[in-house]
């Protein structure tokens, strides 16, 4: 459901040259050097026969005969994951097929250096900034439908009650038959139109979600907040997130759950961890969930609470806001022998480690290769074990310029929504306060932003716009005028 959706007009010129000084500001580009685009045609030219391609794994299994699908926003082209539901008996079977990047990259080779200097693929409002060249990231080693793949598949052995019961993981020739997008799946799935194989992802699903609710998992389920550009203009939407997204978490939830057992059990690996939430914010976040209208009542779980919370209320959206505060802590933790003091990731509240993703994220190739190598009983390559001690620093360096490159574009972007409104006032409510101001959330645009005057913290307010700088991206209301 869309919640806010906003066209920019004439700000986008001067919108656009905000964000290119962000780009430079932070040094980030699309292009990749002569010699990285040169080593990756090379890679795909002689991955055209993978068996071949490396001695470290078993020759590929043939799965192409299994009728795998994808689920992605209509625009990626950067294929990561395709899946397979079936029945088994009294459970069920789902098979998961990951793109195969390690076919691609050389150990110590050109695109592998680069792709630790960048990380991750990172999302600016205008345009894409990929971890690796296209011609892998978007054709050889995407998982695009109608075409053979080499993948590394994820097989998952689940009773009755969708509970994992066994794991096995090869690498596979597999073709994915079909592209959904989360629209068009929750559409077939709703209507009753989708095929068995896709109408089992919501009963996986909503089993899964079960389980984890069952050992204390949560998520934020805040509105996803996605600055689309077409023909050079932007708009700024807000969006519930579709059910059928929640179905398909969980299954990279579950592998990657799966991935951190695997690794945790041979005694090497990475794995994505988060500490728990200490007393001091549990009990600042109690105290702003009641100031905003919605006491968390003793005894409930986090998980269960933000569950209960309905982003459509904009107070409930702040109170899902400010949960973040809950979720601080996350990295990366390597491990060689014995395993890590603190394994678990507090929101999944399970030791997890992040494998799905290997297109757009540098630490999935190696967890995948370390999970290869122990799933089938042979030593983890020497390659791969040597680098995970640097991965974390990489990864923590990589999180932290996504981060400010987000934040930066955002505040742009919502400078630029609101610049032709400056001098009108918005309805809001006050999520925060500190010294003669604090934070508002504003119902539409459904925009979090500062706030000065006399501030008491859940009050609903009339506010007014005072400053809306695009090339800055700052925003100011005033209340009591």
């Amino acid at each position: 459901m869309t919640l806010s959706t906003v066209r920019l007009g004439t700000a986008d010129g001067e919108l656009a040259k905000a964000l290119a000084a962000i780009r430079a500001e932070l040094g980030v580009s699309e292009g990749f050097p002569p010699e990285v685009e040169a080593e990756a045609r090379e890679a795909v030219a002689s991955a055209a026969h993978p068996e071949d391609h490396s001695a470290e794994s078993a020759a590929y299994e043939d799965l192409l005969d299994v009728p795998f699908f994808t689920i992605d926003p209509a625009e990626s082209m950067d294929l990561d994951q395709a899946m397979h539901l079936e029945r088994d008996g009294t459970g069920y079977r789902v098979r998961y097929a990951i793109a195969d990047v390690p076919a691609f990259v050389k150990p110590g080779g050109a695109v592998d250096a680069e792709a630790r200097r960048r990380g991750q693929t990172l999302y600016p409002p205008d345009g894409r900034i990929p971890l690796h060249p296209l011609v892998i990231s978007e054709e050889a080693a995407s998982l695009l439908p109608g075409v053979e793949r080499g993948a590394y598949v994820w097989t998952f052995e689940l009773d009755a009650d969708a509970r994992l019961v066994s794991t096995r993981l090869t690498r596979a020739r597999v073709r994915s038959e079909r592209r959904f997008s989360y629209d068009e799946v929750q559409e077939l799935v709703d209507d009753g139109s989708a095929p068995e194989n896709l109408a089992l992802l919501r009963e996986v699903g909503l089993a899964r979600i079960l389980i984890e609710q069952e050992r204390g998992g949560a998520s934020l389920g805040r509105p996803d907040q996605e600055i689309r550009e077409h023909d050079g203009r932007y708009e700024l939407v807000r969006r519930r997130p579709l059910e059928a997204e929640g179905w398909n978490a969980q299954i990279s939830l579950l592998t990657g759950m799966a991935a951190a057992q695997l690794m945790l059990d041979g005694g090497v690996g990475i794995l994505r961890t988060m500490p728990p939430p200490s007393d001091d914010s549990i009990v600042w976040f109690r105290r702003r969930a009641t100031a905003l209208g919605t006491a968390w009542e003793e005894g409930v779980g986090y998980g269960a609470y933000l569950r209960m919370l309905d982003p459509a209320d904009p107070r409930q959206l702040a109170i899902l806001h400010a949960a973040a505060s809950l979720f601080r802590g996350a990295g990366y933790t390597a491990f060689d022998g014995a395993p890590p003091e603190h394994p678990v990731q507090s929101a999944v509240a399970a030791p997890y480690a992040h494998a799905t993703a290997p297109l757009r994220r540098l630490v999935d190739r190696f967890v995948l290769v370390v999970c290869e190598a122990l799933a089938n009983g042979r030593e983890v390559p020497e390659w791969a074990r040597a680098a995970l001690p640097d991965l974390p620093a990489i990864m923590a360096s990589s999180d932290g310029l996504a981060g400010r490159l987000d934040y930066a574009a955002t505040s742009a972007v919502e400078a630029a929504v609101l610049h032709p409104r400056v001098g009108e006032r918005f309805a809001a409510t006050v999520i925060s306060t500190r010294n003669g101001g604090g934070e508002l959330q504003l119902e539409d645009p459904a925009v979090t932003a500062p706030g000065e005057g006399r501030l008491v913290a859940g009050e609903r307010v009339a506010a007014t716009l005072v400053t809306a700088d695009i090339a800055t991206g700052t925003v100011l209301f005033r209340v009591g005028e």
